[in-house]
């Protein structure tokens, strides 16, 4: 039986296929996309502040390699199996590179219900994985000889609104704990799943809007947007074992690697790499990968880690 919040997705994403006039109002879907990056932002805060820093800061180092590995891997494909057009090729890959933090909320819901355990500052890898992915795919695109503006990337990587969201609600979580945070425990802790269906509802429309997209460049993108997830995933989980994290923890850091962006990286590329097609890059992660992951790929992956402990007596 499916969560109710994959349900909220699927209503969405009908009621766009089917032309409804349902919409969530701008303003709506931008205060719960903010709600919930401080939600999750919050609860990784508070056990953040229970993590070695040292183990956090080689953790954090292995996740950055691993968001700027990811970029590099799928640019080849793109640009040579897909035929992309250089500017395009790198502004997918770096959308894959990056993270989906709705894919990781689905994720959380899901093993909660499954009363999975994972490490609890995921929320933290999560917010260093919108950082390299981005760098890499303005170097794909230009290259290291070509004029890079840096003050306006770092703006854009650094100060974008789920970074900063993301970041501070880590930061106030860490400083004010569980106890100084009972008074909005309400309505960002108790009402998350309330918040991520509202949220789902909305994606399952904007994904129906992106299918469009797709039809324009045939098979190729669906592939792909299938294929490499499944192989960032696979990443993510070995990399999750070398860490000595749990498989529940693993999971989580593969779900992660086969998420693609669709907030942070789109704003980054919009501005340092504006000759590239936004619709190709949200088409697929969108209308391809962000569907097959909140419905198909997160158990899988979460079985992929269970049987790759198993198999190496874990």
């Amino acid at each position: 039986m499916l969560d109710p919040v994959l349900l909220f997705f699927l209503l969405g994403l009908a009621a766009g296929l089917l032309r409804s006039e349902l919409r969530l109002p701008a303003a709506v879907y931008d205060l719960v996309s903010m709600l919930l990056l401080l939600s999750i932002g919050l609860k990784g805060g508070i056990e953040l502040a229970k993590q070695p820093f040292m183990d956090l800061a080689w953790q954090a180092m292995a996740v950055l390699a691993m968001g700027a590995l990811l970029p590099f891997l799928a640019f080849p494909v793109l640009r040579f199996v897909g035929r992309l057009p250089r500017a395009d090729a790198a502004s997918v890959a770096a959308h894959y590179g990056s993270v989906s933090v709705g894919t990781y909320a689905v994720a959380v819901a899901y093993f909660a219900g499954k009363q999975i355990e994972f490490e609890s500052h995921m929320p933290f890898l999560l917010a260093v994985l919108e950082i390299p992915a981005i760098i890499a795919g303005i170097l794909l695109a230009r290259g290291l000889s070509r004029k890079i503006h840096l003050r306006t990337m770092a703006h854009e990587v650094f100060l974008g609104k789920g970074i900063v969201l993301l970041i501070g609600g880590l930061l106030i979580g860490w400083a004010a704990g569980p106890e100084g945070l009972v008074s909005v425990k309400p309505l960002f802790f108790d009402l998350f799943k309330g918040i991520l269906a509202l949220f789902l509802l909305e994606m399952g429309l904007i994904t129906a809007a992106q299918f469009g997209s797709l039809r324009q460049h045939g098979l190729f993108l669906v592939l792909f947007g299938i294929g490499m997830p499944l192989a960032s995933s696979v990443v993510g989980i070995v990399l999750g074992m070398a860490l000595g994290l749990s498989p529940g923890g693993a999971a989580m850091l593969g779900i992660l690697a086969a998420s693609a962006s669709y907030i942070a990286v789109p704003a980054a590329m919009r501005i340092s790499v504006p000759e590239a097609n936004p619709t190709l890059s949200l088409g697929v992660s969108l209308g391809v990968t962000f569907p097959f992951n909140v419905l198909v790929g997160i158990p899988l992956y979460h079985a992929l880690a269970t049987k790759a402990f198993t198999l190496a007596g874990g």
